[in-house]
């Protein structure tokens, strides 16, 4: 019954985050405007449920590469890198945010999307940009938005993909699995940081660094995330909260498809 209700889940979200394409390409919460980040991440997980982006979306993201921030940049990256390719500018802008201690961009968090970006565009990384991103596991085996703060489980859960990307294997991916196990809270769900309540993005993550590093994704996470399901096909946040829903739902469709970043 458990997995009867994921196999639902799936097509609904899907069908919900198909249905938020707006008339400019682009995607777009319930009453609200096409963004970069959310059209981008839309793309994503349409592209890991199996299903075609609009041309429309490949356009959209092309006439807006200017102005980005790092992450909105690396996630225009990945998008179009699976609609037919990065553009060779936005690539270079993506380069251009190598810093010589080995960060992409201003933070932990935009270095591991920077390696995202150029593992799922086919380019390498470079060891040091490796070497950054180890140093900012903490010693409890997660890792933080930036040096300095908490460690966090979508954070690790990134970080895991990516340095899983860039051939790391052994002890690193081991001490960030176990790091989230220990987030899986009674309800099958993910807590961002010890204390807090489940969400769906979290445990989203979590499913997603499982799967990246070959290791089975608990599955109770799976039927916390078909558990959210609301009635227009989108997931709550929370079962305390529903907000964000576009953003909520295309974060969420990659783990219910078992597909990790970067999408092969």
């Amino acid at each position: 019954m458990g997995m009867k209700l994921v196999v639902v889940a799936v097509a609904t979200v899907l069908s919900f985050v198909q249905g938020r394409a707006q008339q400019d390409g682009g995607y777009a919460e319930p009453a609200g405007r096409s963004t970069v980040g959310l059209t981008a991440t839309a793309v994503l997980a349409l592209r890991a449920a199996g299903a075609p982006a609009p041309e429309g979306a490949r356009a959209y993201l092309q006439a807006h590469e200017q102005g980005l921030t790092p992450t909105e940049l690396e996630l225009t990256v990945m998008a179009e890198a699976v609609t037919g390719g990065a553009s060779p500018a936005l690539l270079d802008a993506l380069r251009a945010l190598q810093r010589a201690t080995g960060a992409i961009g201003p933070a932990v968090n935009s270095t591991v999307w920077g390696m995202l970006a150029l593992r799922q565009s086919g380019e390498p990384v470079a060891p040091e940009t490796v070497r950054f991103v180890r140093r900012a596991q903490t010693p409890g085996g997660g890792f933080p938005w930036a040096q300095g703060l908490a460690p966090d489980t979508d954070d690790t859960a990134a970080a895991v993909q990516a340095l899983v990307a860039a051939g790391v294997t052994g002890t690193p991916i081991a001490r960030a699995l176990a790091y989230l196990r220990a987030r899986e809270l009674a309800d099958g769900g993910f807590e961002l940081q010890p204390g807090k309540r489940s969400n769906v993005q979290s445990t989203a993550w979590a499913i997603q660094a499982f799967l990246a590093a070959g290791a089975k994704p608990p599955a109770a996470a799976f039927r916390f995330l078909a558990r959210m399901r609301r009635p227009d096909g989108s997931l709550r946040y929370s079962p305390q909260y529903a907000t964000t829903p576009l953003w909520v739902s295309a974060q969420a469709l990659p783990a219910l498809a078992r597909r990790s970043f970067p999408l092969r």
